[in-house]
């Protein structure tokens, strides 16, 4: 029994032992299978190994393949071990949970250059359809070289953030982004090749709370407001110079849906009219910032625009705004206002100092008056105060101590510049934070000493113009400013005689200009070390002597030392420079340094005035498309004009007055097709008229060949140009007879409203990189002449006037002016030539001209001279030349012109030497008398001899009987006065009453 029970423990062990066993291989079996189908899921899972999905890793680098990359932004893409997740790559954004692209942001950074980018070059590869999980992407500031915006990006559905401005994109807008529903963000902007037709497809995006389509083509997107107002979550809408129509009329217009809101609205550079505001003043309970800037606006400011309780930012910047400022614009939560460049009069309301938050206030370019009011004390945060170019009268040292004492400690910008400021300078102490200070332009006087402390606090000071008042700078060349300006604006302030040594104390300098400072010294040699940063360098109008050393400013663009007394050689010039004004001092020698300038952007060149020699070089192509204004005039420059001259296709004034050129005319010229004035006066110029004058050259409003040596007749393409008011051909060899068709010149015959000649040209692009105190380019810059970025040149000319030669600027506008003097013209006078109603001047003396003078030369109205001395004309003074009662200047000598001087005050008031050598011309002022005038002396019943003979006769007779007369009549009154004493009585008695009655 006991056996049985051993072995039955023996098998049940073993049986134990077996089930143990099979369970363990059990649990190994299944922890095994457990192991490796976790070790499956996982090696499953995206992203495991590179980090990123492979194929939108491939995607991005054939993204890459179809990109130029020049600065390197794509280097850490690519397949070397190192570089495969990419989701470290440059721009790459991956979920951290799928690994996923969730965002791809390859904006350009700027480059040291102003608005220059490190942008990539090519295309937008479809490959990016791979990235369906993306739901941001930004290409902003690339160079996309004038592609479409890619269709493709219209499937991206979780897209959220798009970004593709100034990405140098074109073409149409895809309708397909309408289909990104969950669109937050969208940026086009600044495309300016891109248009669209329709605004519709935005209406799909419900979701889209920011828009900026600036820059782009809408204006056949009609209805856009419209589209707008479907937009619920839209809080920030940019339309920045997008060529908007206009907003169609208020009584069509639905306001149902419209979005409330809004808080951003940016409708600037549009050109709309006041038709905007129903519909904008519908949305107004919402908005912030609102920007109306560069339309045309017309009429009052309404007042609901003091209505807007959130309003922060209100900008009506360049509008065609009338009226006085409205009272109702007192919110205190308004921060920033812009009404400037309008037509706003009055003055400015006392309501303004309510704007307890106001920091940017800009009423420049209006035509506001009067005093500035104490209210504004009150306004305690401003920092920035433009009031440029108005009619504001205040005494500037109360202003400031009183109306700004609230802002001295946040005021960074003060610009009062052409106002009718009076006073002295003011003191500026306390206002710590100021770096902008333009006063130029006023009324203000006195003495500017630095021992009164006016800018002794200005440490941060770095924009300074006291410019065209009667300021006297008394500062000792010891004096060290507290500030280091940028731009230091001095004209016509006295300074002198001594040049001012203080100024070697500042370092930072970019623009100077101590013009017109009576400074009569020999400029220091520590003054042109300098000079090395100067963008803007004049110094023009004083008696500056010496040598000028060679120019080492990288980045001058204005050079203006003109009206001095420097002498040598021209100086080695800035390869850069656009501006260079060295006339009217003493430099000789060649011009070939000037080929030294080779950047191309030479806009400007005036050298006239010198005593500059030789030959032109003929490098003038490297300035083709930019030289605008040339002048050499009263050189000694000889030889042939250049080939290369005729390739300055932007050239519109050409000054080579008073030099020794020779030779034909190049016909390269011909190219010069902006051409406004032409003066080649006093030359030795020769060859015949080219008939391309005419042909190409429309735009001539001043031609002058006069003194040289030009043969052959007038060609009558001259008639051509009808601009032209200024013809001088005089003193040349030019014969046959004067065109028929000279009342073609159109612009003689009509009234012209200005009265001068002029033409914008650029003279400055750079804006200076410098320490600027609000990193801003403010916009009255272009007004005051900060930057100079546009400049304005005034033609002048010589014109032979009256015996003399006179100079105009100013009024050169008005003059209308035909020289044909000394040459060997013949033939008659074209009667057409009495259709040019506004001619002032006509010179045709010194001709072998004849025929008679046209009859109705009396319709030349305007004419103030006319010379029609030494030729060979006939017949009578035409009797409508006495109408002409402006005329001062009239010479008709020496000619064959017959009969009686028509009579009138007009004729007759000139001298007898303006008839003389006219044989046959008789009548006042002419000592001889008309046949017909001694005929109506005669009596009709005796000859002459018997009429000679009475009238010696009659003579004496005649004087015996008026002093008998006279001895009658006075002792017939005087003799009974005297016999008869009671006649006497009553007679003084009543030159006493008379007298009393007068006196």
């Amino acid at each position: 029994m006991l056996g049985l029970l051993l072995r039955i423990q023996k098998k049940s062990s073993s049986l134990f032992g077996s089930a143990v066993s099979f369970m363990l291989k059990m649990a190994q079996g299944c922890f095994q299978h457990f192991i490796s189908f976790t070790l499956l899921l996982l090696c499953s899972k995206p992203g495991l190994g590179s980090g990123c999905v492979e194929k939108e890793r491939q995607a991005l680098l054939d993204f890459k393949q179809g990109l130029v990359d020049d600065f390197g932004i794509l280097s850490s893409w690519g397949n070397e071990e190192d570089r495969r997740d990419c989701c470290k790559w440059r721009g790459v954004q991956c979920s951290n949970r799928t690994s996923h692209v969730i965002m791809l942001d390859l904006h350009a950074l700027p480059t040291d250059t102003v608005h220059k980018y490190q942008s990539l070059r090519g295309r937008i590869s479809s490959s990016l359809l791979e990235l369906q999980h993306l739901n941001h992407l930004d290409l902003s500031l690339n160079d996309f070289q004038g592609s479409y915006v890619p269709e493709f990006i219209g499937l991206f559905s979780k897209l959220r953030y798009l970004n593709l401005s100034e990405a140098h994109l074109a073409g149409m807008i895809p309708s397909h982004l309408g289909n990104l529903s969950n669109l937050h963000f969208l940026d086009l902007s600044r495309n300016y090749g891109m248009s669209s037709e329709t605004l519709e497809w935005l209406s799909r995006l419900s979701s889209l709370r920011h828009l900026d389509l600036s820059g782009l083509n809408l204006d056949k997107a009609i209805y856009w407001e419209h589209v707008i107002n479907r937009l619920p979550s839209l809080t920030d809408l940019l339309l920045h110079d997008s060529a908007l129509p206009q907003i169609i009329t208020p009584s069509a217009l639905s306001y149902t849906n419209s979005s409330k809101s809004l808080v951003v609205l940016d409708l600037s550079w549009n050109f709309l009219s006041s038709s905007v505001y129903p519909w904008l003043f519908n949305l107004s309970s919402s908005l912030v910032h609102l920007d109306l800037s560069i339309n045309q606006i017309q009429g009052l400011i309404p007042d609901t625009f003091g209505e807007m309780v959130s309003l922060e930012y209100l900008d009506l910047f360049f509008n065609q705004l009338e009226g006085e400022i409205p009272q109702s614009l007192t919110s205190t939560s308004l921060v920033h206002l812009d009404l400037s460049v309008n037509h706003l009069h009055g003055s400015i309301p006392d309501t303004f100092g309510h704007m307890t938050s106001l920091s940017y206030l800009d009423l420049s370019l209006n035509q506001l008056e009067g005093g500035i009011p104490k209210s504004f004390k009150n306004l305690c945060s401003l920092q920035m105060v433009m009031l440029l170019s108005n009619s504001l009268t205040a005494q500037l040292p109360e202003f400031v101590q009183n109306s700004l004492s609230c802002s001295k400690d946040t005021l960074e910008v003060l610009v009062l510049s052409w106002n009718q400021f009076t006073g002295s300078f003011p003191d500026f102490t306390g206002f710590s934070v100021l770096g902008h200070l333009y006063i130029d332009h006023n009324r203000l006087n006195g003495t500017f000493p630095e021992h009164i402390g006016q800018l002794s606090h200005l440490s941060k000071l770095y924009w300074l113009d006291l410019s065209s008042n009667s300021l006297a700078l008394e500062l000792s060349p010891e004096w060290t400013p507290p500030f280091q300006v940028g731009y230091l604006g001095l004209l016509s302030c006295k300074m002198g005689p001594n040049f001012p040594g203080w100024l070697q104390t500042q370092k930072d300098l970019f623009s100077l200009d101590i013009s017109n400072s009576s400074i009569s010294d020999v400029i220091p040699s520590w003054f042109w070390n300098l000079t090395s940063k100067l963008i803007k360098l004049r110094i023009a109008n004083n008696q500056i002597r010496g040598r000028v050393p060679s120019l080492r400013m990288e980045t001058a663009a204005v050079i203006d030392l003109s009206s001095n007394r420097f002498e040598g050689p021209i100086p080695s010039l800035p390869s850069g420079v656009r501006v260079l004004s060295l006339s009217k001092n003493l430099f000789s020698g060649s011009i070939s340094l000037l080929c030294t300038i080779v950047d191309g952007a030479l806009s400007y060149l005036d050298l006239s005035d010198n005593l500059l020699s030789g030959a032109l070089p003929d490098c003038w192509q490297q300035w083709r498309d930019q030289l605008q204004i040339l002048n050499l005039a009263n050189n000694n420059f000889s030889g042939k004009l250049p080939y290369s001259l005729g390739s300055l296709v932007a050239l519109q004034t050409l000054h080579l007055y008073n030099n020794s050129f020779l030779g034909e005319l190049p016909s390269s010229l011909m190219n010069c097709t902006k051409l406004r004035l032409i003066d080649m006066g006093k030359n030795r110029f020769s060859g015949e008229i080219p008939t391309w004058i005419g042909e190409r050259l429309s735009d001539l409003v001043v031609l002058s060949l006069r003194s040289n040596e030009f043969h052959g007749s007038i060609p009558s393409d001259i008639c051509l140009l009808k601009e032209l008011q200024i013809l001088d051909f005089s003193r040349n060899n030019i014969s046959g007879t004067i065109p028929r068709c000279l009342n073609n010149f159109t612009a003689m015959a009509q009234k012209m409203i200005y009265s001068v000649i002029a033409h914008d040209y650029l003279a400055l692009s750079i804006v200076p990189r410098g320490r600027n105190n609000l990193g801003i380019t403010p916009r009255w810059a272009y007004s005051s002449g900060s930057f100079d970025t546009i400049a304005r040149y005034v033609d002048s000319a010589l014109i032979p006037w009256k015996g003399g030669e006179f100079e105009y600027k100013n009024i050169l506008g008005l003059v209308r002016s035909i020289d044909l003097s000394s040459n060997k013209l013949s033939g008659e006078i074209p009667k057409e030539i009495t259709k040019l109603m506004e001619l002032i001047s006509l010179n045709l003396s010194r001709n072998h001209l004849n025929g008679p003078i046209p009859s109705m030369i009396g319709q030349l109205k305007s004419l103030d001279v006319l010379d029609l001395s030494r030729n060979q004309l006939d017949g009578k003074i035409p009797s409508s030349l006495s109408q002409i009662d402006r005329l001062s200047v009239l010479d008709l000598s020496s000619n064959n012109l017959s009969g009686q001087i028509p009579s009138g005050t007009q004729l007759q008031g000139f001298e007898a030497s303006s008839y003389m050598g006219n044989p046959e011309l008789c009548g006042s002022p002419l000592k001889t008398k008309c046949q017909e005038d001694e005929t109506a002396q005669t009596s009709p019943t005796s000859d002459g001899n018997e009429d000679d003979l009475q009238d010696d006769e009659f003579d004496p007779w005649f004087y015996v009987s008026i002093a008998l007369g006279f001895l009658v009549g006075f002792w017939g009154v005087w003799g009974t006065l005297v016999l008869k004493s009671s006649w006497s009585e009553a007679y003084f008695r009543f030159l006493n009453k008379i007298k009393d009655w007068f006196f």
